[in-house]
């Protein structure tokens, strides 16, 4: 596992800012991290980056402990924290070449050239950083997380302030790092979570109370799968709760129907193969599903 934390806890004076949270990130993933503002997110990102010490549990990054080996953890990690501290009177490139020499890269000029066009800074990058917009200076705290080529990538709201084209980058250039790198990605826009993360972890009053892919999230809060059906003929109650795993038909009007099933069973290949077996003719078959907002609303209210 790129990222391991067991029992992590951290107190300020009498606030318990996070409880006994657990959780891994694998190399190749995209972990959504949500959770409603003072819930512990940054908390326990600025754990991970070594920012600040645990109270109590332990932080692993690549097998490095964060508190034993907290220079070995900067190495492997690329962070860009909710607050992006810049030097605004310092242009783009300017900046970027100074990143490059904290990290004593061997051929700075090319890897920060390279870090430019990655992050779309080639227009901006004779410009002071102060003089750029929100989302062009969120470019330029992206490109100084990327620079070392880490191998974890902890971003904290990394797309406030982009512009809807700017966005699409952003989102396109995430995900093609979260192939090769492991991503944990903290946001409260729901959509960037649908559209980019491939499981999510969900914290509220400093505890975990969701870690599924998304797909799962459903059942976090319905414990049951609905599935519309639509028949070309007509159906009777009675047949349809015969079918496997099936716990209730609502007639919804012209041959449209809701079944319900236990969370843990899909019951879409039981539905189809009685319709073949009743010479039935399925017209549609749709199976409900909870947004991630949704759940997040459900799970911290």
């Amino acid at each position: 596992m790129s990222v391991r934390v067991q029992e992590l806890s951290k107190v300020f004076g009498t606030q318990r800012a996070v409880d006994q949270v657990s959780f891994q990130a694998r190399e190749g993933e995209i972990l959504g991290f949500l959770g409603p503002n003072g819930a512990g997110k940054s908390t326990c990102m600025k754990i991970i980056t070594t920012f600040i010490p645990p109270t109590a549990g332990r932080v692993e990054v690549c097998g490095q402990d964060v508190q034993a080996h907290p220079l070995a953890v900067r190495r492997r990690i690329g962070y860009l924290p909710e607050t992006n501290p810049l030097y605004r009177d310092m242009y783009v490139r300017e900046y970027l070449r100074f990143i490059a020499s904290l990290h004593r890269l061997k051929d700075a000029r090319t890897r920060v050239q390279a870090m430019i066009e990655q992050t779309g800074l080639e227009r901006e990058q004779h410009k002071r950083i102060g003089a750029l917009s929100k989302g062009y200076r969120q470019r330029v705290g992206l490109a100084q997380a990327l620079m070392h080529d880490p191998e974890v990538l902890i971003l904290d709201e990394p797309t406030s302030g982009l512009d809807p084209n700017q966005l699409v980058e952003i989102r396109r250039l995430i995900r093609e790092l979260g192939r090769k790198k492991t991503v944990i990605f903290s946001t409260h826009i729901m959509q960037e979570v649908q559209a980019l993360c491939d499981r999510v972890l969900i914290i509220s009053k400093g505890r975990i109370v969701a870690n599924d892919p998304i797909e799962r999230l459903q059942q976090r809060i319905s414990g049951e799968r609905q599935v519309t059906v639509t028949f070309a003929q007509p159906v009777r109650r009675e047949a349809l709760l015969k079918i496997r795993h099936v716990k209730a038909a609502s007639e919804l009007g012209d041959n449209r129907w809701k079944l319900s099933a236990d969370g843990r069973h899909d019951i879409r290949p039981e539905v189809f193969r009685f319709a073949v077996h009743q010479k039935l003719t399925l017209l549609e078959m749709v199976q409900e599903q909870y947004s991630v907002e949704d759940v997040f609303q459900q799970l911290t209210r």
